[in-house]
């Protein structure tokens, strides 16, 4: 038996692939426009408005530096979420709108061109699922969708990909990290495979943004979508890349007043926005620091957790990941008992639940786990506030969870 830590003064939050803290710095930038400052941004004619709009324009010069685009190529959402919704439909009913049957063809500038019957989107089986199930929303429209396999790893081979691009393609998505297992796809590489047979690409940063370089004007993508709480900033707020040159069309997915470009109508929010910018800001400057403390504090828990517990496997790449991600299978305890005697330590099972049951991860499923071995796992995210004192209390805690 293996004795259990004493309790700590406050929860232990090593979930940041789940959402991150609001940085204190982000806060203070925000806080004035819920208050003194609360212009409507469109509102330019008069002083207030003016000042809500410089400060959405500063925040969007941020949001661009960081992923290495123009100004001009952020549009401001809610979400990653809605921002891959955007995204990948928006871009297909464009194409639609436009084919001259008024089918499903090419026609949206920036990748596949018009004259071809181009009806496949390809995406890849281990995406968040606001990306699954937005291509999968398309099957209804006569798109075909095409999900494509992932190596042990996690990795997309870019042959599987090249292969599946035989068929006429429109639009292929891959996320950048994955937020399950923390591996990095090849988002440069597969980009260019996209383009080379006249497809758009579209990848998913809300993991990535913040924590790899981006070089989004250097690569071949025409749309990407970034989240502003998975890099210390505030809930409900995101942005979608869209490439200039080329242009890249999409339909919009609600009409309005036609706000950011008419792809995103609806008053923005101003104070989010902000926070958004700012955080971006910080990561660009704290970027390089950040990755090499929180990969220490990485490996030093996978190193203790293995000595340990005798039999813990890590999944996914170990080569190509993140620095604050560990998905890790135990060899005996369940995820499900492990969090129920540690409940001052904050993890992830990875799992869907359901009023009946808990669906095994299909991320992990792809990657070839059994889903007694899907049971066993638990994914731990290590970011910006995690502490020694944090790592310490976690792998006692652990110890004691898995041989109480």
């Amino acid at each position: 038996m293996t004795q259990a830590p004493p309790r700590p003064n406050r929860p232990v939050y090593l979930d940041n692939q789940a959402t991150t803290r609001c940085d204190p710095r982000v806060l203070a930038a925000m806080l004035p426009y819920f208050s003194e400052e609360y212009g409507n941004p469109a509102s330019a004619e008069h002083i207030m408005g003016h000042t809500a709009e410089k400060a959405v324009e500063d925040a969007r010069a941020h949001i661009a530096a960081l992923l290495g685009a123009d100004t001009r190529e952020i549009v401001l959402t809610s979400g990653a979420t809605e921002s891959n919704n955007i995204g990948i439909k928006g871009a297909a009913r464009y194409a639609k709108a436009m084919s001259p049957s008024g089918g499903p063809s090419g026609g949206a500038s920036g990748g596949a061109s018009g004259g071809d019957d181009r009806r496949r989107i390809v995406t890849v089986a281990t995406e968040h699922k606001c990306v699954l199930e937005s291509v999968a929303d398309l099957a209804d429209e006569g798109f075909e969708p095409v999900f494509l396999p992932v190596g042990t790893d996690g990795l997309l081979d870019p042959d599987a990909l090249r292969a599946a691009l035989a068929v006429p393609t429109l639009l292929v998505s891959v996320m950048g990290v994955n937020n399950e297992i923390g591996v990095i796809q090849d988002i440069s590489l597969h980009a260019a495979i996209a383009k080379e047979a006249g497809a758009l690409f579209h990848t998913d940063l809300a993991q990535a943004t913040g924590k790899i370089p981006l070089d989004l004007s250097g690569w071949k993508v025409d749309l990407a979508s970034v989240s502003g709480h998975k890099l210390y900033g505030p809930k409900g707020v995101g942005a979608l890349f869209v490439r200039r040159r080329p242009r890249v069309r999409i339909a919009p997915l609600f009409s309005g007043g036609g706000q950011e470009r008419g792809l995103r109508s609806g008053t923005l929010a101003t104070p989010l926005i902000v926070g958004l910018g700012e955080a971006c800001r910080l990561a660009q400057a704290e970027m390089g620091d950040e990755t090499a403390r929180i990969a220490v504090l990485r490996d030093q828990l996978l190193e203790r957790l293995r000595d340990a517990i005798p039999g813990i496997a890590i999944n996914g790449s170990t080569r190509s990941r993140i620095a604050g991600n560990l998905n890790l299978t135990f060899p005996s305890a369940t995820a499900a008992d492990l969090m129920a005697r540690m409940p001052d330590l904050c993890v992830s099972t990875g799992s869907a639940c359901s009023s009946a049951e808990v669906e095994p991860s299909y991320v992990l499923r792809a990657l070839g786990l059994s889903d007694d071995a899907a049971s066993r796992t638990l994914r731990v995210g290590i970011g910006r506030f995690t502490s020694a004192a944090d790592i310490d209390y976690a792998v006692a805690a652990l110890a004691a969870a898995h041989s109480p």
